[in-house]
């Protein structure tokens, strides 16, 4: 039985599946779904059942829209109803997660979707998908981690574009940029998702674990301090 109001959990085979489930306003972000989502993913992170994380999104429209602007009205500013719902550092959970994560996007993917597929490892999407980081338009940045993970994603310039100019990134632009690595049909999304997970997930897990920090953490390191980094972590596999 689902415990939650915002998500959808379960798990098959070695994959837990959390579904953003707010189909009526294409899964929008609130306060809510950051706090189940937090438990979610320490969840994922505890269970050694559990060897990859697949995220997806409920209903037609979309994987996320970005942030439920209907919490704006509750606050006393939009600035405070911001920080309400990042207070919870459920971004660094994420990306700091030792299995392997996977988002598979389709339609709408705005704002904190964006985020959220970003702090993924890997991204597969429907053609139909649409990315966007529209926040400067609405007098905000974006606060869930774009402004850092996506340039590292796509590279500085066209992270700054995408940012500054809110503009609609399309499905094949994505590839291109190398933001999704896989694009498939929108009714074998989830199917060919879960399949690619599950095939990436049955790599030895302390492997996949080290491999995830030697990557991110080198990301921020010199070559040499990178490669000091690799090898100690490879020496804990010997």
């Amino acid at each position: 039985m689902n415990a939650f109001d915002t998500l959808r959990y379960g798990k098959r085979e070695g994959i837990a599946i959390v579904t953003l489930c707010r189909p009526e306003a294409i899964n929008a972000f609130n306060v809510r779904m950051r706090d189940e989502l937090a438990e979610a993913l320490s969840a994922v992170r505890d269970d050694a059942e559990v060897r990859g994380l697949l995220m997806v999104g409920d209903g037609e429209r979309g994987f996320c829209a970005g942030a439920d602007l209907t919490e704006f009205g509750s606050a006393p500013s939009q600035a405070i109803a911001r920080y309400v719902r990042w207070a919870r550092d459920l971004w660094s959970a994420l990306a700091e997660m030792p299995k392997p994560t996977m988002a598979a996007v389709h339609g709408y993917c705005f704002g904190s979707g964006l985020e959220i597929a970003a702090l993924c490892d890997l991204r597969i999407a429907s053609q139909d998908a649409v990315f966007a980081l529209p926040e400067a338009s609405l007098g905000l940045i974006p606060a869930a981690g774009g402004t850092q993970s996506l340039p590292r994603i796509v590279g500085l310039p066209r992270a700054m574009e995408l940012a500054l100019t809110g503009r609609r990134m399309t499905s094949g632009e994505a590839v291109r940029a190398g933001f999704v690595d896989w694009l498939v049909p929108g009714e074998q999304l989830h199917v060919v998702a879960e399949a690619r997970l599950r095939d990436v997930a049955s790599a030895p897990a302390e492997a996949l674990a080290l491999a995830k920090r030697a990557v991110n953490e080198g990301a921020d390191l010199t070559l040499a301090d990178g490669l000091r980094l690799e090898r100690r972590l490879a020496a804990r596999l010997r």
